[in-house]
């Protein structure tokens, strides 16, 4: 087990948390076109080159960035980008690539294809990690196997890149705790975990975080809010309890993800007051 990428539990956020300001740029990928849909970009109210300035504004030096919210993979663009994150003395913890299904009958190794050619924006940008999904088929024996090849293959050229490869406790190959730990022991170390607290539902999901939180080496801090927009606290600091008892070290990143028309900033100032009594401090 790899506890953590550098041993230090910090406060994060994703760049999906704050998808309504960035005005909702549309999400596509392999099964959804695989041109940047340049028109719905940058009509928010901050682009994503403002991002990294406005979260260290709100106290938050870590980052994830989905891979949708680029409005466009040029180099020139990917360096003003890094740049910005730099200036604002923020860290590229992760790409988050949110499409790509290297375990289907048909269409894998091309998913797969599309999932590395992303190898290179991560480094371009200096991410530490990306993380990409394991699979989207059922998992069976056939379906585990091959995503444990495909994911060896990706992890060799992504540590050519510089880059952690990363997978999550995600859609059905990886929907129970079992197939986590077969799956990542079977990859010797080489992929990490991001634990996502909303990935699984229902009262069986705080078992299957025990077994699954001391692989973790970032964690989805997602918390679920009410129809008036509150957090629930008591499953979020259930959840947070586990990652705790597991020695979790690595970055929690806030995810708000609720349909609610709550402002982002306040459901992320929710998560964090909560998340902050985990690492000790009260950013």
């Amino acid at each position: 087990m790899n506890n953590s990428n550098n041993g230090q539990a910090r406060i994060s956020v994703s760049s999906w948390s704050l998808h309504r300001h960035l005005g909702r740029p549309q999400i596509y990928g392999v099964e959804s076109g695989r041109t940047i849909p340049i028109e719905s970009h940058n009509q928010g109210d901050f682009s994503l080159l403002e991002l990294p300035e406005r979260i260290a504004s709100f106290g938050i030096h870590t980052l994830e960035i989905c891979h949708f919210h680029l409005p466009s993979l040029d180099p020139g663009y990917l360096a003003e980008l890094r740049q910005a994150i730099v200036a604002a003395g923020v860290e590229l913890f992760s790409l988050l690539v949110d499409d790509g299904d290297v375990t289907h009958p048909e269409r894998g190794e091309e998913d797969l294809a599309w999932i590395e050619s992303w190898l290179d924006v991560g480094a371009a940008l200096g991410s530490q990690c990306m993380r990409v999904i394991a699979g989207k088929q059922p998992a069976r024996a056939d379906t585990v196997k091959l995503s444990q090849q495909r994911l060896a293959s990706l992890a060799d050229k992504a540590e050519a890149h510089g880059v952690r490869l990363m997978t999550e406790n995600w859609f059905p190959l990886l929907a129970t705790p079992q197939t986590v730990v077969q799956l990542l022991e079977s990859l010797d170390g080489r992929v990490g975990l991001c634990l996502d607290f909303g990935n699984w539902q229902g009262e069986e999901k705080y078992a299957g975080f025990r077994v699954i939180a001391p692989y973790a080496e970032s964690c989805h801090a997602k918390g679920q809010f009410d129809e008036n927009g509150r957090l629930q606290r008591d499953d979020y600091e259930r959840c947070l309890d586990i990652t705790r008892s597991a020695d979790f070290a690595g970055p929690y990143t806030l995810i708000y993800d609720s349909r609610m028309p709550a402002n982002e900033w306040d459901g992320l100032a929710a998560e964090r007051e909560i998340v902050s009594l985990y690492i000790g401090t009260q950013s």
